[in-house]
This record gives structure tokens, sequence and C-alpha cells, in this order.
């Protein structure tokens, strides 16, 4: 018997199969509650009253007297549409003839007070830092990106330490750089418009076995001893094609995988999954690099797409959550790029972290600078201080799995702390404390990053996301290329310090100039108060929300 939700489950006078009592035919329901004085006027149960509604006259000279409290069901609108069904009509009571008097009509207005206990709610989800690994499909993409990213960080090491030992060139190192990056910069919008086309797990099968074919090739030209700089640089521009699909078609594949409840958590654990890479790639690559060569290092890079291909072709279709996608037609770069200009939470976003990754993220830079030229300590410095950065980074990561939501104050926030500990850390008397200022750097950079990405793509139609993810990365690594040069300029022309400084406080700028964009665009405005003996600051609405305005938003 459904007695509303949320009701508690009591005996019924009469069973569900049991038919109702034929009109004329006086029938008394089974005894409950115990000795009855029999009548035949019991046999008619009292009709449901609705409020406002004429009250029924008792059939007959009857005082009803008040029957034994008991745990009675709320009634539902089920119940008021079938009023003659005894799983709702309270319980006939024992009659005396007597005058009617106004007991029963209140009685049957207003039912005696139910001692319904209330069913306990249901017991909310622990948030757990792993929960998007609960689903089987995410959970084999995972997997997958654990072993790739790994020999991805290998590669990179070992393509560096290739064209170095190759030309004994520095300028060829960059320019192998760039050719990695150059793609994105140039093709990245195309990139999305492609991913918004097609189906992004076919896509990405499709750049991960091109990556993989090109590890493969310069591990068979290394190791035969035939590889020259100008193999290295096709492989790096190969390399950068497939990025500029496989970037935006592996952000957004996300979502599809776990929905948009697990989108934060499961974002945060692919970047705690890229970060933890960076800890073990250069580390196995370098042991393969002086012990049998860079060949070996290709090899593995190679060989390892074959675990996030297989994951690709072991998912659930059924268990994705697929988006609608966009048809084939002319000017959809323009209708992204128009998107997103209309969208002041995606276009803020998007400016603060191309400051941010232009000027602000120019790490090599400035910490192979601060390991020769202002601690004196070489390579080994360099290297410990980029090995502190990524466990901040993997810590950022992870407190941003722990959160379930994001927020954009949340993203200024972290903005604006990595700016500030930008300009502190460069500032460091001593070598220990400047290298401690690489956690929390890494921690917070890691969260501008991570709740971005999140706040994007939550607030993106379905449709657009693989477009706006395109512009997003292109605008995060594109700006390396650009910024690195100017960063090299002012670190060799005024010093380490300078140079550091500088990235922060234009990080710190930007954090500050998109805040109060944010908040005047939202309709807020900065109010100043006193709680007690404190001041207070707090954001409040600059008028009160109109009624039309709460229904377009």
């Amino acid at each position: 018997m459904s007695t509303g939700p949320g009701a508690a489950s009591v005996p019924a006078p009469t069973t569900a199969h049991e038919s109702p009592p034929a009109h004329g035919v006086p029938e008394a329901p089974p005894d409950t509650t115990g000795p009855r004085t029999p009548d035949a006027t019991a046999a008619a149960p009292a009709p449901l009253v609705l409020p406002g509604s004429p009250t029924p006259q008792p059939p007959g000279p009857t005082v009803l007297t008040p029957a034994e409290p008991r745990a009675t069901a709320p009634t539902t609108s089920s119940d008021v549409s079938a009023p003659d069904s005894p799983a709702v009509t309270p319980e006939p009571a024992a009659t005396t003839p007597g005058p009617p008097a106004a007991a029963p009509e209140r009685a049957a207005v207003t039912p005696a007070p139910a001692a319904v206990t209330p069913e306990p709610p249901a017991p909310r989800e622990r948030a757990s830092m792993f929960r998007s690994l609960r689903v089987r499909n995410y959970r084999l993409f995972f997997v997958g990106q654990v072993v790739s990213n790994i020999g991805t960080w290998m590669q990179r090491i070992a393509q560096d330490w290739l064209v170095l030992s190759l030309t004994g060139s520095s300028t060829a190192v960059g320019v192998t750089m760039a050719l990695q990056f150059l793609p994105m910069l140039l093709f990245g919008l195309y990139g999305g418009v492609l991913v918004d086309r097609f189906p992004k797990r076919r896509l990405l099968f499709l750049t991960q076995t091109a990556m993989a074919v090109t590890g493969l090739a310069l591990a068979a030209l290394t190791l035969s001893h035939q590889v020259q700089v100008w193999h290295v640089y096709v492989a790096a521009f190969a390399v950068g094609m497939a990025t500029v699909v496989d970037n935006p078609a592996r952000q957004s594949f996300v979502s599809e995988m776990v929905g948009p409840d697990q989108l934060q958590n499961a974002v945060s654990l692919n970047s705690a999954n890229f970060q933890s890479a960076r800890l073990v790639g250069p580390a196995v690559a370098g042991v393969l690099i002086t012990t049998v060569g860079t060949g070996w290092a290709f090899l593995y890079n190679g060989l390892s797409f074959i675990a996030p291909i297989a994951g690709l072709l072991l998912m659930r279709t059924r268990e994705l959550h697929p988006t609608r996608r966009a048809p084939r037609k002319k000017g959809q770069l323009r209708e992204g790029l128009r998107y997103v200009a209309g969208r002041p939470e995606l276009l803020w976003p998007i400016v603060l972290v191309g400051f941010i990754g232009t000027f602000g993220f120019n790490f090599p830079v400035w910490l192979s600078a601060y390991a020769d030229d202002v601690f004196h300590t070489g390579a080994g410095s360099y290297s410990l201080f980029n090995t502190l950065m990524a466990v901040g980074s993997v810590a950022g990561a992870l407190l941003a799995a722990r959160r379930g939501t994001a927020r954009l104050r949340v993203l200024i926030a972290g903005a604006l702390a990595f700016g500030l500990l930008e300009i502190v850390a460069a500032l460091a008397p001593t070598y220990w404390i400047f290298a401690l200022f690489m956690v929390p750097l890494g921690m917070f950079g890691l969260t501008v990053n991570v709740t971005t990405n999140t706040a994007i793509q939550m607030a993106t139609d379905p449709v657009m996301r693989g477009r706006v993810m395109a512009l997003y990365m292109m605008v995060f690594l594109g700006g390396t290329p650009l910024g690195a040069p100017i960063a090299g300029w002012v670190t060799d022309a005024y010093g380490p310090r300078i140079g550091f400084v500088a990235g922060g406080v234009v990080s710190t700028v930007a954090a500050v100039t998109v805040g109060l964009v944010l908040i005047r665009s939202g309709g807020m405005r900065l109010s100043v108060g006193w709680q007690g003996r404190q001041p207070r600051l707090r954001f409040v609405p600059k008028r009160p929300t109109t009624e039309r305005e709460l229904v377009r938003t």
C-alpha cells in the first residue's frame, strides 16, 4: 500500500486484495483494536471532506466516540481521488444511538493526530577523494593514462637530450619545443570544431594511435643509429598536430564518462595523475638514458599507448553520457568565439589563465637561473625545485578532488595567492626557504588549472564544449612560446629575482582585475562593515533581484 513519500508503514484495516464493500451491504472491517460493538451503521465508511467543501450529514443519528489512537498515514492526492478506499479511511469507532453532535464533523474534516515516526533521511554519500573511480569507464581511462603519462614525460626528456647530443645547441632544443607547441597555437580552435562534430571516443583512439606510431618510429631510428635532428623535428611536429585534437577531446570526454556530478573530482584526479607521472617519468628516463640510451625511452613511450587504447576499446558505450554533436556547417569557428565572448563566466577565466600561463608559468627559465646564478648550486638544485613543485601540484590536485564544486571565487583566490607567493618566493633570502616555497606554488598553480578547467566545462553547452576547451587549451599552452622569451630577456637583463617578481606582479594584477570584472558583471558590490570590533568585508547585490531577473537566472 502506497502511503506517500516518507510515511511510515502501518497495518491496514483491510488487505490490498479485498474488494471494497458493496453499497448497502453491512460489512465491518476486521477487528484490530480489541472488542467492538457490532452495528450496521459502522459498515459505511465516513467520506473524506476537503477544506472549503460542504460537510456531509451523517447517515443516521449516531455519535462517534473517539477510537484508540493509532498510527495512520497522511492523506495524499491519490487518497482524495478514491475516498472509498479502506487504506485511507479512519477506522470506524463504536457507535451509540443519540443526537448528532459537532464532534463527528470535526472528526470527518480533521483526522485525529497520527503518531507517525518520520522516516529518517537518506544518509548522505560521504565525499570521497577517489569517488569518480567507481565509474568503470573512467577507471579504465585513468589506468591507461597512468601508464601513458609516464611514457610522455620520458619522451620529453629523451627528446630534448637527443637533440642536444646531436647538435650541441640549446637553440635547437628550443626549436623542438616550439614545433611541438606551435600547432596548438595555430590550429587549436579547428581541433575543437572537429571534437564537437565527431564522437570523442573515436577521435581519442585515432590520436593515441598516431602518437604511439611516432614514439615507435623514433625508437626504431634511434636504436638503429640512423636518427637525425630533422627526424626529431618532424616527430615533435606530428605529436603537436595530434595534440590539437587529443587535448580538447580528452578534456571534454571526461564529462561523458562520469557525468556532471563527478566532473570536478575526475578532472582533479586527471591532474594528479599527470603530475604524479611528472615525478616518475623523468627519473625513469634518466636511468634509461644513462644506462642503455635514449632509444629505449622512446620505445617505452610508444608501447605505453597500448594501455589507453585498450581502455577505450573495453569501455561500455551504454554507460557513457553522450552529448549532442554539432552538425557540419560553415562559421562554427566564429560561432565558438562569439559564444565565449558573450559569456563573462567563460571569457574572463580564460583571460586570467592566459595571463598566468603566459607570464606566470615560466618556471624552467626562473628556476634554472636561481640554481645557477643566485644560489650557485647547479643542476641538482634545479631538479629538486621541480620535484618539490610537482609534490605541491599533486597535493593541490588531490585537494581539488576532495572539493565537490568549482567556484569562480576559488579560482580568483587561488590565482591571487599564486601571484603573491611568486613575489615572496622571488625575495627569499636563503636556498632552503626558496625551495620550500615551491610546494605551495605548485599547489596553488594546480588549483588555478583544475578550477578553471572544471568551471568552464560546467558552464558550457555540451554541443560547444569541444570548441571552448580548445580555446582554453590554446590560450593556456599556446602562451608559453610567447611568454618564455620575454621572461628570459627580463631575467638576463635585470636578474632572476626581478624576472620572477615581474611574473608574480602580472599574475596578481590579472587576478585582481578579473575578480573585479566578474563581481561587476554579476551585479555585486563590496560591502565594508564591522562585526563586533573586527572589520567585515563581503560582496552583496547592488540592488534587490527582480522577479524577471530571477526567472532569467
